[in-house]
């Protein structure tokens, strides 16, 4: 529309000037050489007009010969371009789909038309990885490194690389300078805190979690978690040496997490041992509420060392009314009631996990309770004994396929933080490179030939420590042999919770 009376207004703006000159007519005169030419004003506006137009075109044809090669050169560049695009497109293309073959070739010509451009690069890199050749991947990520724009591509390239080959050390290197030259870096991040926590450097650990929430690379409810779990990891390797300290990070923990059951169990402890009682007690309470666990059970039983087995009972008690009778309230009540010999009031409590499957440390508990109340020789007690061997399995610790009575901060398998879940083993648990297929008939367990045994090193760190060959299955000891049961009915249950009915191997457990 614009357009329209623009134009308008240059032809009106033309018309007035050529009725301007037609009104006012004049002559022009030019003398040149002798020769003397005269004629209108109009005619001579005309020819001015005419030869500017006809020096316009020689000077655009003198100025398109003269330009021909550059557009020539031009016009060809753009081809080559717009051919290694493509290619380019279609070795991504067969990247994605996995043909190996037709990802090299692309990958060649897309080299060979568009030179060493980053995603050239990364082509030839990522076909190179899908064909099986790491040489030549690490090549192509070399270069990236090379390039100060690629250099962050090219170490995330060099990391993966070094991970494949089992090079920690070389994989942590690039982590760490990637993390250093590209702050938010999601991946580098998470490669350095899996290292940190690998190495147990949990101090550093913790400056990672800061660094990654206040960059957003992180919620704010899992930053609270992972700082509960690493300062929990710090007061257990403080509790002995340092209880100030430790009590100190316990309760940083507990207030981050309150239902994380590590956490709660040292405050209860390290609060109970100078003298603390009811705070410990308030901690312990809180977090059974949340997640009911033996070990919440153990810590609040025993925070009153000088407490009579009737005292202890009565916390038993307490803590059943706090979980609404949930299972673990029920075992740690019986257990209590054993203790101080009431044998009618521990029945009550375990009576409603017998109805349907129960598990193993609910068959030791009823076969520790026929064991004291009629003999060793009591045929109850030999009977509960082989049920729990043919019981499922209790809870323990899992992580990444490994079973574990007590908790660690991380993976022993991968160096993963927060790793560990408290769970039912599935129906098999493997350690890395020891475990052998158990029997059709087996339970769930490790089995491994006697002895000691190592695992694997976990990823991020040194190896891990010797693996302990843990009691015989409950199926082979006999009601009075306390060497071999244990006095404890459920810390019984918890140790044949990994081992197999059959001897077909021995169990062992992660100690984290």
């Amino acid at each position: 529309m614009w357009r329209a009376l623009a134009f308008l207004a240059l032809l009106a703006l033309a018309a007035f000037g050529a009725v301007w000159i037609a009104d006012r007519p004049g002559t022009v005169t030019v003398v040149w050489n002798g020769y003397q030419i005269g004629t209108s004003l109009a005619v001579a506006l005309v020819g001015v007009i005419a030869a500017a137009i006809v020096l316009g075109v020689l000077w655009a044809i003198v100025r398109g010969v003269i330009g021909l090669p550059e557009v020539l050169v031009r016009g060809s560049a753009e081809r080559r371009r717009a051919k290694g695009l493509s290619a380019l497109s279609r070795g991504m293309v067969a990247v994605g789909s996995g043909d190996p073959l037709a990802a090299r070739r692309f990958a060649g010509d897309a080299e060979r038309l568009l030179g060493t451009e980053p995603l050239t690069l990364l082509l030839k890199a990522q076909a190179a990885q899908i064909s099986g050749d790491r040489d030549a991947a690490e090549s192509a990520f070399q270069r990236m490194v090379d390039d100060p724009e690629t250099r962050v591509l090219g170490l995330r390239g060099l990391f993966v690389e070094a991970r494949r080959r089992e090079d920690e050390t070389a994989a942590r290197a690039y982590a760490s300078e990637a993390a250093r030259l590209a702050p938010s870096v999601t991946w580098a991040n998470e490669a350095l805190l899996e290292a940190q926590s690998a190495d147990g450097d949990w101090g550093a650990a913790l400056e990672t979690i800061e660094r990654r929430s206040s960059l957003g690379l992180i919620d704010k409810a899992s930053a609270r978690r992972q700082r509960a779990v690493l300062l929990t990891a710090i007061a257990g390797e403080r509790e002995a040496g340092e209880p100030e300290l430790a009590t100190e990070r316990a309760l940083q923990a507990v207030k981050l997490a309150p239902d994380l059951v590590p956490a709660a169990c040292i405050a209860g402890r390290l609060l109970a041992r100078r003298g603390d009682v009811k705070k410990a007690a308030r901690i312990v309470e809180a977090a059974w509420k949340a997640n009911p666990h033996p070990d919440l059970a153990k810590t609040y039983l025993g925070l009153r060392t000088g407490d009579s087995v009737r005292d202890r009972l009565a916390r038993a008690e307490v803590l059943a009314k706090l979980s609404v009778w949930h299972p673990e309230s029920r075992l740690a009540l019986g257990q209590a009631a054993l203790d101080a010999r009431d044998y009618k009031r521990a029945r009550e409590a375990v009576k409603p996990l017998l109805a349907d499957r129960p598990t193993a440390r609910a068959c030791l508990l009823m076969a520790a309770i026929e064991e004291a109340e009629h003999g060793a020789a009591s045929g109850q007690a030999r009977e509960w004994l082989a049920r729990a061997a043919r019981a499922p399995r209790d809870a323990l610790w899992i992580a990444d396929n490994v079973a574990s009575e007590t908790w660690a901060p991380v993976s022993p398998v991968t160096g993963r933080l927060d790793a560990f879940e408290w769970r039912a083993p599935p129906s098999t648990l493997a350690a890395p490179e020891t475990a052998v297929e158990p029997e059709p008939d087996a339970a769930d367990a490790v089995l491994v030939p006697a002895g000691p045994v190592e695992t694997a090193p976990p990823k991020g760190g040194s190896p891990a420590a010797p693996l302990p060959v843990i009691a015989p299955s409950a199926a082979e000891v006999k009601p009075g042999d306390k060497a071999a049961a244990g006095t404890d009915p459920i810390s019984a249950g918890m140790a044949a919770a990994a081992l197999p009915p059959s001897g077909g191997g021995q169990a062992v457990r992660r100690t984290g």
